[in-house]
């Protein structure tokens, strides 16, 4: 017998095939459906252009802001009357200060010693006025108050260290009246270290107007008589 043959039908082998553009042509019309769809009228509201909300806003409330910045002061009527007091207490301090050291430069050392205590007594909450107690001391040792005026003297000398009038007034005083030589020469060094002037009686006397018998004494120390 003869091979058995299946037989075989006319077959077609797949072959690749464009794909479909049924979807694709669908999937653009929706597309484009989609957004030429017209929006609604509440999307139209929320998506209000900035621009017209800040025309809308800004006049209304920017002359609030305005008129809230023009009435608002940072320093209370209380602290304004203060601040002035203080001022006018500090101009007339200076002028007793000044007139003082003017009567001093004169020779009028009762009278500056009346506008120096006035400084010292109604003013010392102002740092200036150890100023004021410096011309005190030097009026008091003219007048002959001597134990007050270095007493005032010894107590500026700490207030206003450093100060090289004081401390030459103070070692004059001391080598002098209180004959002590050694506290003397310690506060003089301070002086001269701070200002050598102080060597130089014309310059106490002349330029500092110290009165005649505090120069009497720095000469004294000066010269160990």
């Amino acid at each position: 017998m003869g091979a058995f043959r299946v037989p075989i039908f006319n077959l077609h082998l797949p072959s690749s095939t464009p794909p479909p553009t049924r979807k694709i042509k669908e999937i653009s019309t929706r597309r484009f459906f989609l957004f030429s769809f017209p929006l609604c009228a509440s999307c139209t509201i929320t998506a209000t252009p900035l621009f017209i909300l800040t025309d809308y806003i800004t006049p209304v409330k920017a002359n609030s802001w305005f008129a809230l910045a023009e009435g608002y002061d940072p320093v209370s009527q209380a602290e304004k009357d203060a601040s002035a007091t203080t001022s006018r207490r500090i101009s007339e301090a200076i002028e007793l200060l000044e007139k003082g050291r003017e009567l001093q430069a004169q020779g009028d050392f009762n009278d500056a010693l009346l506008y120096f205590t006035q400084v010292v007594e109604n003013y010392k909450d102002f740092a200036f006025s150890d100023y004021a107690r410096v011309g005190r001391a030097l009026a008091l040792y003219e007048i002959g108050d001597k134990d007050e005026a270095i007493a005032e003297m010894e107590d500026v000398s700490i207030s206003l260290k450093g100060y090289p009038e004081v401390h030459a007034a103070l070692a004059a005083a001391l080598y002098v009246d209180k004959h002590a030589p050694l506290l003397a020469e310690n506060q003089f060094t301070i002086a001269t270290l701070l200002d050598p002037h102080y060597t130089d009686l014309s310059y106490v006397k002349e330029t500092k107007h110290w009165p005649p018998s505090l120069v009497s004494s720095l000469q004294r120390f000066i010269t160990l008589s």
